[in-house]
């Protein structure tokens, strides 16, 4: 009897001088993930928390952890982007419409001003003054349409819609400027009718800004093109031209808000930076996707993939 209470007292002090050293051990761990932490946090990197540990419950607590980590680490990444971008958002905007008040401030004191002008130099005046103002007002349009697509608040009904027709439809619309400025025109749309899932009002909208953005931008290749075709399960819609092209450094850059090119500010090539950021959200609200292939004077071509849908 007494032999047996002393194996079980024994047993019971080395019970007790494990538990002892794990929680030992558990807690020196704690505070090595704890001093860890409070460096990743103070220093702001994006480090790991990394520590040698044969405990499940320390393993899986470090895996936690370390999501969580992650997720800030994206969270603030996503956080300076978006800061940046704002940033050139409010500097591209100021400069596109300061450049035109100026010119409409401009016409404005020559009206008041001048009391020699001729009835049609007046006129000629009023009209330029009345353009600009328009542009303002474009300008100012499609930034809000921005922000109500980025915010969600943007009226959008789906429904079936045939896209051959509406491809027609916007070449016709165009035909006239792009006869102006002696381009070659290469339609290819099948006669078989493809369908889809969106929005008739915004797809305008799409191959509108698209069409008008390879006519500015690409007249100097000659040659304007539009093809509809199969790509698997999807329909595909290819918008090309032979022009000056986009280099690959600014090809990831054409959809973000108000990007444009260095020329695109020069009054030959007016654009305001947002049409592009526009088809990309009308897009991907339609469930597609907008894609850019370009090698200068070969070929650019900005590519609309759709679902197709068979009934």
């Amino acid at each position: 009897m007494v032999l047996l209470l002393s194996i079980i007292i024994i047993v019971l002090l080395v019970i007790i001088v494990v538990q002892s050293y794990f929680r030992r051990k558990m807690k020196r761990e704690l505070i090595e993930i704890q001093k860890k932490l409070s460096d990743i946090i103070e220093q702001k990197t994006t480090e790991k928390v990394l520590i040698q540990t044969d405990q499940k419950t320390i393993k899986l607590f470090l895996i936690q952890i370390n999501r969580l980590l992650d997720y800030n680490q994206q969270v603030i990444a996503d956080y300076v982007k978006t800061k940046d971008s704002l940033r050139k958002l409010l500097s591209n905007m100021s400069h596109d419409l300061k450049t035109p008040l100026t010119v409409i401030l401009g016409y404005v004191e020559k009206l008041n001003l001048d009391n020699n002008m001729s009835m049609e130099e007046r006129r000629q005046v009023l009209n330029r003054l009345h353009q600009k103002t328009k542009d303002v007002i474009e300008l100012l349009n499609q930034f809000f349409d921005l922000v109500k697509l980025d915010s969600g608040d943007y009226p959008f009904p789906l429904s079936r819609i045939s896209i051959n027709e509406i491809c027609r439809k916007n070449v016709l619309e165009f035909y006239d400027m792009l006869q102006s400025k002696n381009l070659h025109v290469d339609v290819n749309i099948p006669e078989q009718y493809y369908y889809i899932l969106g929005n008739e009002e915004a797809l305008n909208r799409v191959l509108s800004n698209l069409i008008s953005n390879a006519i500015r931008y690409g007249s100097d290749g000659g040659v304007f093109g539009l093809d509809v075709r199969e790509d698997g399960d999807e329909i595909a819609i290819d918008i090309w031209d032979k022009g000056k092209g986009i280099a690959k450094v600014h090809q990831e850059q054409v959809f973000e808000r108000l990007y444009t090119l260095d020329d695109a500010r020069n009054p030959e090539f007016q654009g305001s930076g947002l049409g592009l950021s526009i088809t990309k959200h009308l897009i991907e609200a339609m469930k597609g996707s907008i894609h850019l292939s370009s090698k200068p004077y070969e070929k650019t071509v900005f590519t609309c993939l759709f679902n197709r849908i068979t009934y």
